[in-house]
C-alpha cells in the first residue's frame, strides 16, 4: 500500500509526487485535521480500509487555510487522480466550478450537493442518529437538562441539534436542551478549549450530558465533561474509548462507508445524490465495552424500537434544514 500524503501550508503550493498509478484515487480532508478523531479521521478510516482490502495507492491532501481548496483540486485533478474525494460541505462552492473543467474525473463530496454529471453528493441524516442519542441522554440524565456543543454555526449542525433535542423531549417531556454553537468560522471545528469552556457553562445550567457535534473541538467537550464528572456523547467516529465510562456513546456517521465505497467504485462512480440514514446504516449508535455498564438493556430495547420505528415512519424525525425550524424549543 502507497499512501502519498500532502500537508498544504498556509502559503505553500501544492506538489503531488505519487508514486501509484495515475488513477489512483485521492482523499482532501476539511479544516480540523486528519487526525481529529471524528469526522477527518472517519474518512480517514475509510480510504485506509480500502487500500487495505485492495493493496491499492491512494492520495491524500491536509488543508491549513480556505484558500487552498481550488489548488488542491486542480492539481489533483490534473495528476490524474480518479476519483477525488472531498470531506466537508464547504467543498461545494468550489466543486460547482471546478468539476465542469474536469469532466473526465468523478468527485464525491460529503455533506453537500453538487449537481454536475461527474459529482456523487453523498448526504446524511443525522437527526435520525441524533434522535438516538438524544433518547439516551434523557435517559441517563438525573437533572433532566441535557447539552449540545455544536461546531460551525451551520444548518448542517442544526439538524444534528435539532434531532437531539427531538429525541430527549421523545423520553421526557420536560427536559431541557441547552445548545450552544462554537463559532461562525471554520476555526470552529478546532478549538478544544471552546468547546471545554461551552460545556463547563451548559453544566453550571444543570446539564449532566452534553452531545459534541463540533469535529475537534468536540474533543474538549469530551475532556470537560470527564473533569466535571457528567456524561459525553461523541460523534461521527466512535469516541467512547477517549474517556471509558464517561462517554455515554457516540452519534456515529458513518463517513469511513462513503469514502470507502467512492474508492471501490473508481471509474465507475455513480453520480448523484446518495443519502445514507438509519435505513442504510449510515448514522446510529456506538455500543462497545467502554459504555456498555452506561446503557441498561432497558434503553437499549427502547433505542432499537425507535430506530425500528424510524426507518418504518411510524416516528418522523424533523429535519431542520428542510425548513430551517425545529419543533422543540432550546435554550
Amino acid at each position: 500500500m502507497t499512501v502519498t500524503k500532502t500537508l498544504l501550508g498556509a502559503s505553500a503550493a501544492l506538489a503531488i509526487t505519487a508514486t501509484g498509478a495515475l488513477a489512483d484515487p485521492a482523499l482532501v480532508f476539511d479544516l480540523g485535521g486528519k487526525f481529529d478523531r471524528s469526522f477527518n479521521e472517519a474518512a480517514f478510516n475509510g480510504a485506509e480500509r480500502w487500500a487495505e482490502e485492495t493493496g491499492g495507492s491512494y492520495r491524500e491532501i491536509e488543508l491549513q487555510s480556505d484558500a487552498q481548496r481550488e489548488q488542491a483540486i486542480r492539481r489533483l485533478a490534473e495528476s490524474g487522480s480518479n476519483p477525488i474525494v472531498m470531506a466537508g460541505f464547504a467543498w461545494g462552492s468550489v466543486l460547482d466550478v471546478l468539476a465542469s473543467e474536469y469532466p473526465d474525473t468523478d468527485f464525491t463530496i460529503i455533506d453537500s450537493v453538487v449537481d454536475q454529471p461527474n459529482v456523487q453528493s453523498v448526504i446524511f441524516q443525522e437527526h435520525e442518529g441524533s434522535y438516538l442519542v438524544g433518547m439516551l441522554a434523557a435517559m441517563a440524565s438525573e437533572s433532566g437538562t441535557v447539552g449540545f456543543v455544536g461546531g460551525m454555526d451551520i444548518p448542517l449542525i442544526s439538524r444534528f441539534a435539532c434531532g437531539y433535542a427531538q429525541g430527549a423531549v421523545a423520553v421526557n417531556p420536560d427536559a431541557v436542551v441547552i445548545a450552544n454553537m462554537t463559532g461562525t468560522t471554520p476555526a470552529a471545528w478546532n478549538d478544544p478549549v471552546r468547546g471545554g469552556e461551552l460545556t463547563r457553562g451548559q453544566i453550571s445550567q444543570g446539564a449532566d450530558v452534553v452531545f459534541a457535534a463540533a469535529g475537534g473541538t468536540g474533543l474538549g467537550v469530551l475532556q470537560a465533561a470527564t473533569d466535571e464528572s457528567i456524561l459525553s456523547i461523541g460523534v461521527d467516529s466512535n469516541q467512547n474509548h477517549l474517556h471509558p465510562g464517561s462517554v455515554l456513546t457516540s452519534m456515529l456517521k458513518r463517513v469511513d462507508v462513503a469514502v470507502y465505497n467512492a474508492f471501490t467504485q473508481g471509474d465507475d462512480l455513480v453520480a448523484g445524490i446518495q443519502v445514507l440514514g438509519l435505513a442504510e446504516e449510515g448514522v446510529g449508535y456506538a455500543l462497545d465495552d467502554n459504555n456498555a455498564e452506561l446503557i441498561t438493556a432497558e434503553m437499549q430495547a427502547a433505542v432499537d424500537a425507535a430506530r425500528e420505528q424510524i426507518i418504518a415512519g411510524e416516528i418522523m424525525v424533523h429535519n431542520y434544514t428542510e425548513d430551517g425550524s425545529c419543533p422543540v424549543q432550546m435554550q
